[in-house]
């Protein structure tokens, strides 16, 4: 179990992904850095997936409040790995990244960079919260 600060998941996921797929990408990627569902506080994401289905599914399934970005916000965000795919498809080069960034606050850092699955993308945060 983490020790401080918030920590935050990063979701980046395809239109219409099951809630299925992104909880095992969840799993995945919070086992690879000795996580459990129950340190993370918040799903971060773009505001297009926000309300889908299978990412509020899984925010709810854990007890985690969602915080939405537009791609305008996320690209403000300077990450270890931009893709101009992402850019293409989102206007943002990253989402995963830059939403985990962005919603632990001033001074946050990756624990885990972004860890592609086939339907999402997911990244691991920690920091203060955006109020600090």
């Amino acid at each position: 179990m983490i020790s401080t600060g918030l920590v935050v998941l990063g979701l980046g996921a395809r239109s219409g992904t099951l809630e299925d797929e992104l909880a095992a990408a969840a799993g995945a990627a919070l086992a690879a850095v000795c996580l459990r569902p129950a340190d993370v506080g918040v799903l971060a994401t773009l505001d297009r997936r926000a309300g889908e289905p299978g990412p509020r599914a899984v925010a709810d399934r854990n007890g985690w409040r969602i915080v939405a970005f537009t791609a305008a916000e996320l690209a403000t965000v300077d990450v270890p790995h931009p893709s101009a795919e992402v850019a293409h498809r989102s206007g943002t080069p990253s989402v995963a990244e830059a939403a985990a960034l962005l919603a632990a606050g001033p001074g946050a850092t990756l624990i885990l960079p972004k860890l592609a699955f086939p339907a999402a993308t997911v990244a691991i945060a920690r920091g203060t919260g955006p109020e600090a």
